[in-house]
C-alpha cells in the first residue's frame, strides 16, 4: 500500500471511531509502528488528526473537545514553560496594559510577574487569583461562564468589552502550530479569545514549547504571521513563518 493510500485509510478508520491506540491502528493496517508514526506525524502536520498519549483521533467538524484540563497542562513540560515565561518578562514595562490568555504557560508568567503598576486583562481564573495578590496591578477579568476544565471564562460580549480597553501587549500560547504556520486550540471560545486579542493588541507574543510544533487541534486561531514575536525552547522555528 502506498503512503497516500495508507494515510487515506487511517483517516477512514479514525472517522469510524472516537480514538484508537497507535498499536491497534498498526495492527489494522498491517504496518510497523515506525511506519504508522511517520504517517500520523504527516497527518497531524496537515491538521487532520490529533494525537494524545499514544492515541490518535480525527479532527471532526462537530468539534469534539479532547484538549487536556488545565491541571494536566500545568504539569506538562513544567520547567520548559517556566523558563519560556521568564524570558517573556523582558517585554513587560511599567504602565503597560497586558492581555494574558488562559494557558498554563501564561500562568507561569503571572506567577513570576513583579508587582509593577500594570493593567492585566485575562480570561483565566488562576491568573485572576494570582493577580489579586498584587497591590499595584489593576486586574480586568473577562468574566462570563466559567469553564472548569480549562479554568477560563467564556465571554460572549468580548468584542464589546475590548472596545474600552487598549491592549499594548497580548501574551498567549496555543495547543499547536501546524506545518503551514497555522495556530490551533481545542475549543472555540479559547480560540476566539485569542483571535480577537491578536487583532486588538498593538503587539503580541506567542509562548510555545517545542512539543507543540507540527501539531493541530480543533479550532484555528490564525497564522503565525499575525504574531509579533515568538519565544520557544526550540533551537529554531521548525516551520516556515
Amino acid at each position: 500500500m502506498s503512503k497516500s493510500a495508507r494515510q487515506t485509510a487511517i483517516l477512514q478508520i479514525l472517522a469510524r471511531h472516537d480514538a484508537l491506540t497507535t498499536t491497534h491502528l498498526a495492527q489494522l493496517l498491517a504496518v510497523s509502528q515506525e511506519t504508522l508514526r511517520r504517517d500520523l506525524t504527516a497527518l497531524q502536520a496537515q491538521g487532520k488528526i490529533v494525537r494524545h498519549h499514544g492515541r490518535a483521533r480525527a479532527i471532526h467538524a462537530d468539534n469534539i473537545d479532547a484538549g487536556e484540563p488545565f491541571r494536566a497542562r500545568l504539569k506538562s513540560h513544567y520547567a520548559d514553560k517556566a523558563d519560556i515565561a521568564r524570558h517573556a518578562l523582558a517585554w513587560i514595562e511599567e504602565g503597560m496594559t497586558l492581555a494574558l490568555d488562559a494557558s498554563s504557560t501564561c500562568f507561569h508568567l503571572a506567577r513570576q510577574l513583579p508587582d509593577l503598576p500594570l493593567t492585566v486583562f485575562t480570561n483565566s481564573q488562576p491568573i485572576c487569583q494570582e493577580m489579586a495578590r498584587r497591590q499595584h496591578i489593576t486586574l480586568l477579568c473577562a468574566g462570563g461562564e466559567l469553564d472548569r476544565k480549562y479554568r477560563c471564562y467564556k465571554t460572549p460580549a468580548l468584542a464589546s468589552l475590548l472596545k474600552s480597553v487598549d491592549i499594548d501587549l497580548f501574551i498567549f500560547s496555543c495547543e499547536g502550530v501546524d506545518a503551514n504556520g497555522d495556530m490551533w486550540d481545542p475549543t472555540a471560545h479559547n480560540a476566539g479569545f485569542k483571535t480577537q486579542l491578536l487583532k486588538r493588541a498593538q503587539q503580541s507574543l506567542l509562548l510555545i514549547d517545542k512539543s507543540k510544533f507540527r501539531r493541530a487541534s480543533e479550532v484555528k486561531i490564525g497564522h503565525l504571521s499575525a504574531v509579533t514575536q515568538m519565544i520557544s525552547d526550540a533551537p529554531r522555528c521548525p516551520i516556515a513563518n
